[in-house]
């Protein structure tokens, strides 16, 4: 039998070594181009801004190392957020998905996802947050032990028409256990705003659709759902989501095809979007993208993904209030090119883009 030492450094280096590929093949797609529209930076030196939302003039910003940024008025305020457990430092992990609660005016609470550690074991947590004497605070644990390890974190929350929170979890690079309905990883969740699950779930779980290797983007066209999911090395993924239904990873992937199986609206074949958020605009879904680097524009009716604008970088949200669409950069993730008083906050009027369908 082999020493048990160099099984342990055989692993780490095929882990390492899948982890370079998918970073490398991102890098690849790495450079600084000039921007292709007009633009205002809203803030700039973020700490790798992860998620966006708003109430009235005030942005709301988390960032993967453990604050939330409230912008208003050209003015950028760092808020500390007390968690009960610290976060991890793995690769594409921290403090993620953040969405204000639809009361939060009155009662100054929102929902988040990140992932720490417990005695060196990462998972994943879903969390009522309040924001109260100058800081956020944990408050609530909604849904905990969701898988994580090194890559495949999920994190997108989202609240839908049926004012019902959704959840995207990544396989954890668990990539087998993404058929199993029973576990929290590659799934997009469904969940009571009160953290219970709701009863026309198509389980007695907060499953609402598996199959899934890491879906970051989630947004409504009327009472449509998508999602946007990070595919193998390519073959990203926009996906029409239906309660119960199963997308495929890892079975399936791009034009194949399984029976039981929901096949991809769009996909990116190679190279790789990366895609992550995602938000409807005048019946067009559009969604960051990483590798991409850019914001692209997809249309349900002709099924064509294009470019929308590009000239950033690494771009992880978006979020769209009327004609203005706002964005994140992700260049300081250590898998971009910063750019200086990187990462920031853009801001684009809508109709000046070129191209906007």
């Amino acid at each position: 039998m082999k020493h048990p030492f160099i099984w342990i450094i055989f692993s780490l280096v095929l882990i390492a070594g899948c982890a370079d590929q998918e970073e490398k093949q991102q890098e690849e797609h790495a450079s600084v181009e000039k921007p292709s529209v007009e633009y205002e930076v809203v803030a700039d030196s973020l700490s790798i801004p992860w998620s966006i939302d708003q109430d009235g003039e005030t942005l709301y910003v988390t960032e993967r190392t453990g604050s939330i940024v409230e912008v208003q008025e050209g003015k950028k305020d760092k808020i500390d957020v007390s968690l009960e457990k610290p976060l991890s430092d793995n690769p594409e992990a921290g403090l993620l998905g953040f969405v204000l609660h639809p009361d939060f005016a009155q009662n100054q609470q929102a929902y988040a996802y990140y992932t720490y550690d417990d005695g060196g074991t990462p998972y994943n947590r879903v969390i009522l947050l309040e924001r109260k004497d100058q800081s956020w605070k944990e408050k609530d644990v909604l849904l905990d032990r969701i898988p994580s390890g090194q890559f495949h974190h999920g994190g997108r929350l989202e609240i839908g028409p049926d004012e019902k929170l959704y959840i995207t979890t990544g396989d954890a690079t668990n990539d087998e256990k993404a058929q199993d309905p029973e576990y929290l990883g590659g799934k997009i969740l469904r969940m009571n705003l009160d953290g219970s699950i709701p009863s026309d779930n198509p389980s007695d779980s907060y499953l609402c659709s598996y199959g899934h290797r890491n879906p970051q983007g989630l947004a409504w066209d009327g009472e449509t759902l998508y999602a946007t999911e990070h595919g193998p090395k390519g073959y990203d993924e926009v996906n029409m989501i239906e309660k119960g239904a199963n997308y495929g990873w890892p079975d399936v992937t791009g034009d194949e095809e399984k029976e039981g199986t929901i096949p991809p609206l769009a996909h990116s074949g190679e190279p790789s979007w990366a895609p992550s958020g995602a938000v409807f605009s005048e019946g067009k879904l559009l969604f960051a993208t990483l590798a991409g680097q850019s914001i692209k524009q997809f249309d349900p009716d002709t099924k064509e993904v294009t470019d929308l604008l590009d000239g950033f970088g690494r771009i992880r949200d978006v979020h769209v209030d009327g004609e203005t669409l706002y964005f994140t950069t992700n260049n300081t993730d250590g898998r971009g090119i910063p750019r200086e008083q990187d990462d920031k906050l853009y801001k684009v009027d809508l109709s000046t883009i070129e191209g906007k369908q």
